[in-house]
């Protein structure tokens, strides 16, 4: 944990801006578009405003997380280049504060979901805060390689979580979801892990690419990758599915398959060669892979009042 202390942001007053950057707004936007996907695509409707205050919930929640990740990984943030200018190891936010924020967060989501939802996806978002927070990034992260593999089911909470707002149960289909983003996980972190490679070293971080080697994160890359083809393809056949979304997939799966086995196939000197351009188009290919694969499971549900979208 950080041992910065508060005398070291004295002379600076936070802006809303720091606390904002605080619950990690890039993320918290992916969470509210699985998860409002996850909602919308669910066979029970919800009243307008009970899934706008649902979805504010798992913000609130996803930004919650983020504040308690920052406030324990202060440490490992301020030794790495891409993170050393977030609030906490800059100096513009004191560590307690981070820390009040993030459990702030976490008990008003909590409760505000169980009386506008219910109480399963209060205690679904509360063991998701949890997850992350603690078994990710106070333990998994600092102990094991497979830190992305299993800290991935964190990330991939939104969409069922999104799903039993709705319904109040669980499907197939919503573990189905969760289990698109799991997968897509450990490729999507591997890939950058192999262009900043330095950073993840330098602050002691177990790593896949510092503990067993590059080629064999390369190899990981492209095994989880042949896993998650047949469960983003797999989805296409169930009632949220349809002729839209399997295309879709199909030509996503193809491409994303193929910039795999060409990470796989590289060697350290050809990557180094032209600054790691394959390993960063397969990274920049699996930020489009998940968001076009939500975007399509939203046009059929879209589409299927007017007879055109699903099966």
């Amino acid at each position: 944990m950080s041992d910065l202390s508060a005398s070291e942001t004295r002379g600076y007053e936070p802006t809303l801006g720091d606390y904002f950057a605080l619950l990690k707004p890039r993320v918290m936007s992916l969470v509210v578009f699985t998860a409002l996907v996850g909602l919308l695509v669910a066979p029970v409707s919800m009243h307008p405003v009970e899934a706008a205050i649902a979805i504010l919930c798992i913000a609130v929640g996803a930004g919650a997380s983020g504040a308690l990740n920052m406030w324990w990984d202060a440490d490992i943030d301020a030794a790495m280049r891409r993170t050393a200018k977030r609030p906490i190891p800059s100096g513009r936010v004191a560590p307690g504060e981070a820390l009040g924020l993030g459990l702030a967060l976490s008990g008003f989501s909590v409760v505000l979901l169980g009386l506008a939802a219910n109480w399963m996806a209060a205690a679904i978002l509360a063991f998701t805060i949890f997850f992350y927070a603690v078994v990710y990034s106070m333990w998994l992260k600092r102990s094991t390689p497979q830190n992305i593999v299993i800290g991935g089911a964190a990330g991939a909470f939104p969409p069922l979580l999104g799903w039993v707002c709705a319904t109040g149960s669980m499907s197939v289909e919503a573990w189905l979801m969760f289990a698109l983003i799991f997968m897509w996980t450990p490729p999507h972190f591997w890939a950058l892990a192999l262009f900043v490679k330095t950073d993840y070293g330098d602050a002691g971080v177990p790593m896949l690419t510092e503990t067993h080697g590059r080629r064999v994160t390369r190899i990981h890359v492209l095994g989880y990758t042949l896993l998650l083809v047949p469960v983003a393809v797999a989805i296409g056949f169930t009632s949220i599915g349809g002729p839209l979304y399997l295309a879709l997939s199909v030509v996503l799966n193809a491409r994303f398959l193929w910039g795999a086995v060409q990470v796989w196939r590289r060697d350290e000197g050809a990557a180094e060669g032209d600054s790691y351009a394959t390993e960063k188009g397969l990274f920049r290919q699996s930020l489009w892979y998940l968001f076009l694969h939500f975007g399509a499971l939203l046009a059929e549900a879209s589409l299927a009042p007017f007879g055109l979208g699903g099966w």
